[in-house]
């Protein structure tokens, strides 16, 4: 409720972005972050084990579409920097 009410936002939605019914925009995950004083992306990173696998599962709150397009956004930069040498 206290970070509800120090996002200017409802504890309501809050709790349906916990439990993965809605997903917060931009501007509402930087407010968090802010709040928590966190990097935004620390709020879509699992804790790993040292020797767990960082790709599988470092962003697993992420929707896979954003995975989907993250991943085509690397591969992409990769081969416009493999293509230089």
């Amino acid at each position: 409720m206290r970070l509800a009410e120090l996002c200017d936002t409802s504890a309501s939605y809050i709790g349906e972005i916990e439990i993965g019914r809605k997903f917060p925009s931009t501007e509402m995950i930087e407010k968090f972050a802010e709040t928590l004083r966190v990097e935004p992306y620390h709020l879509f990173k699992n804790n790993t084990e040292p020797g767990d696998s960082v790709m599988g599962s470092a962003y697993p709150l992420l929707p896979k579409s954003m995975k989907t397009e993250i991943r085509e956004k690397i591969d992409l930069l990769i081969n416009e920097v493999l293509e230089r040498y």
